[in-house]
């Protein structure tokens, strides 16, 4: 039975600030990528967050940043791999404790933002999330780009890694995201959103934004929590693969 993992970029409220319906969606993901406080989230929130994911059987993944709570971890910034490395593995380590505590364990690390895409190009700055995931321990896993230097940097490290695309995202004939803000970036029609999927998972290609096919490597699906429709679409996309048997589960 074919399967594939439903993650969420989830705990991306901040203080005051309430991000997404976390709550709502967790029930229908499999893994959860917690943000760690350089982009959005704070202790509590980070705590909360992965509580509801043990409630619910969820896979607890970190979701580091670039340093950016202005710009949400979206905006490019100039760092070296040695940052890179202390800045992946000290949001990691935090949101592994919490997970320590809630009887569970880290399961996963997913770049977030600026710093995924980047690394997604990047071999130095992949090598160094590669690294970083590695001496985590516990044989965490790096949810990483389709086809990216991230994925061929943790080949180098010994480390397993799962491919990850998008429904919500076009992208481009090199098989990266077409950049947020340029035209045609974000697929809102749900209908084509599912076409998509659906070609990604059961046929491992997508149509680029250029037209040209890409191939890929669908171990896991990204769904934006922050989404307006994101609860919507999470129940239509559940209800497409229960049609179509395909299984729903994080990796082991």
């Amino acid at each position: 039975m074919r399967t594939i993992d439903l993650n969420c970029d989830m705990g991306e409220s901040f203080g005051a600030w309430q991000m997404g319906d976390d709550a709502a969606i967790m029930p229908l993901i499999t893994s959860a990528n917690v943000a760690a406080g350089f982009h959005a989230g704070d202790p509590a929130t980070i705590r909360e967050t992965v509580s509801r994911a043990v409630d619910h059987g969820v896979a607890v993944g970190a979701h580091p940043s670039l340093p950016d709570l202005a710009g949400f971890g979206r905006r490019v910034m100039k760092v070296s791999a040695k940052e890179v490395y202390d800045l992946v593995l000290y949001q990691a380590g935090a949101v592994e404790a919490f997970a320590r505590a809630a009887g569970t364990k880290l399961h996963h690390v997913k770049p977030h933002g600026a710093l995924y895409n980047m690394a997604a190009k990047d071999e130095a700055l992949a090598d160094a999330i590669a690294r970083a995931t590695k001496d985590l321990g516990g044989g965490v896993l790096l949810y990483a780009l389709s086809g990216s230097a991230m994925m061929s940097a943790a080949a180098r490290h010994g480390v397993r890694s799962v491919g990850e695309v998008f429904a919500d995202r076009s992208y481009q004939p090199d098989g990266t995201l077409t950049p947020r803000g340029e035209p045609g970036a974000m697929i809102t029609d749900e209908s084509a959103s599912v076409a998509q999927v659906l070609m990604m998972v059961e046929e491992g290609r997508v149509r680029s934004l250029a037209g040209p096919e890409v191939p890929v490597a669908a171990g896991t699906l990204c769904l934006h929590g922050d989404h307006p429709g994101a609860v919507v679409f999470a129940k239509a996309l559940r209800a497409v693969f229960a049609e179509r048997g395909i299984g729903v589960a994080a990796p082991l």
